[in-house]
């Protein structure tokens, strides 16, 4: 008769770490920005991807490091109603905001004044 070898003991399991949730920065959201700077402006046609990019400079955002993101921020407002696009395709062009969020915006602005 053969003798059988006992099994290995089976290695501990390694506690997963657990990373923890990065804190958010302070100050407005990208889309928060992109909708004050259309906002502030007074051009008939909206406002260009070039001079968003400028309001948004001013503001103290970094551009160039962070492109793709203001081009998904656009996107998303347009797809949402809150930017109408009235040039280009995509996230280039111009836009200015909807008839429905440039009333919430300024009855909520006279609200609180």
């Amino acid at each position: 008769m053969a003798e059988v070898a006992p099994a290995p003991a089976a290695a501990p399991a390694k506690a997963a770490k657990k990373k923890a949730p990065k804190a958010k920065k302070p100050g407005p959201s990208l889309g928060e920005l992109i909708v004050k700077a259309v906002a502030a402006s007074k051009e008939r046609n909206g406002v260009s991807l070039a001079a968003l990019k400028k309001a948004l400079a001013a503001e103290g955002y970094d551009v160039d490091k962070n492109k793709v993101r203001i081009k998904t921020a656009i996107k998303s407002l347009v797809a949402k109603g809150t930017l109408v696009q009235t040039k280009g395709t995509g996230a280039s062009g111009s836009f200015k905001m909807s008839k429905k969020s440039c009333f919430l915006l300024t009855r909520c602005h006279s609200l609180t004044r």
